[in-house]
Formats: structure tokens, C-alpha cells, sequence
């Protein structure tokens, strides 16, 4: 559990979410809580804190894909986030609570993210997430049909997927194309 102030900088936290986060007092309050959580889901998730900030909504609970120390212990777990209102006039605080390990909900460890991207790769990625048909997208990137196509088998074998829905399925599910974004766009932190 932790607490943001309405910047969403971690203001305080319990034992249990420094150990999850592999840090101490000093080293994960006064961080935003964007620093927390993968790329991908960062937009989204200050969409969701805005909304209980502006007193739209009271509460939200949402999968997150968050960081503990370092890119190679990526984790997904539920999030709850409240809206705390009172204490000085107009302000308002929000609790995040996250369970750990044990306590019933599972956590899955996300592998190591990887630079496995190149610009163009990326580019063709995001075309083929908006649904862009192979001429067209070409015509946007300079490239020939075939170019396209090339790049395309080579996005199919990089990441071992059949076609090019798992293509994008798989995008979305390693966190290389950012959830809530449209235009899809690629997570820069997966390009070369």
C-alpha cells in the first residue's frame, strides 16, 4: 500500500510495497509513481489517476505491469487505487494498493526487456496495429511492397509468431506497443 499526493508522487508506503519494489524508504518515496510501472501502462494509468483526482470516479481497479529494481524484474499484478479527500481544503490524496506475492493474487514475472527493435521495425509494427494494409504502408515509409514484407517476416521471426494478429498480440502483451494509445505507437525503450 502506498500513498501519492496529487502530483502521484509517492508520499509513503508499508514494509510490503518497498519489498515488492526491492527498495527502502529512501529510495521509492518522493518518486513519481510513474517510475513504478513499464512504459506501456504509464498513460493509461495517469488517465485513471486524473479521473479520481477530478472526482469523476471513487476507485479503479486495473492489471499494471510494474517495475521492481531493475528492467529484469518486471511483474504484473492488480491494482486498486482510491481517492482520499479531506485534510487541507481541496485536496485530495489516492491509496494504491497492491498485493504481494502471497496474498491469493497471482503475480507473473515479465521477461527482461529487450532492444529488439529497429526504427523501421517499429514503424512497421505501429502500421500493421492500425490495421494500415501492406501498398499504403509502404507509400508512408518509402519502401517498396516487398520491403514492407521483408520487414514483416523479420518482425514474424523475431518474435516467433505465425502471422501478423500474433504479431500484434504478442506487441501488446510484452509491453512493446503502449496500452490505450491510438495510433498504436511502440514503447520506446524496445527500440534500437
Amino acid at each position: 500500500m502506498a500513498s501519492l499526493d496529487d502530483t502521484l508522487t509517492i508520499q509513503q508506503a508499508n514494509h510490503e510495497f518497498f519489498r515488492q519494489f526491492n527498495g527502502s524508504s529512501e529510495d521509492i518515496c518522493g518518486r513519481n509513481f510513474r517510475d513504478v510501472v513499464h512504459p506501456s501502462v504509464q498513460q493509461p494509468l495517469v488517465r485513471q489517476f486524473s479521473e479520481l483526482l477530478e472526482g469523476r470516479h471513487q476507485r479503479f481497479v486495473t492489471p499494471v505491469l510494474a517495475l521492481g529494481h531493475g528492467e529484469e524484474s518486471a511483474f504484473t499484478v492488480p491494482l486498486t487505487a482510491v481517492a482520499v479527500r479531506g485534510g487541507p481544503p481541496d485536496s485530495t490524496a489516492i491509496l494504491v494498493m497492491m498485493p504481494t506475492a502471497g496474498d491469493g493474487e497471482e503475480t507473473r514475472v515479465v521477461a527482461k526487456r529487450e532492444k529488439i527493435l529497429s526504427a523501421m521495425d517499429a514503424r512497421i509494427l505501429e502500421g500493421i496495429a492500425a490495421g494500415v494494409a501492406t501498398v499504403p504502408l509502404a507509400a508512408s515509409l518509402y519502401l517498396s511492397r516487398q520491403g514492407v514484407e521483408y520487414h514483416v517476416t523479420c518482425l514474424l521471426r523475431k518474435l516467433k509468431v505465425p502471422n501478423r494478429t500474433a504479431l500484434v498480440s504478442r506487441a501488446y502483451s510484452m509491453g512493446a506497443l503502449k496500452a490505450g494509445a491510438w495510433p498504436p505507437e511502440v514503447v520506446e525503450d524496445f527500440v534500437k
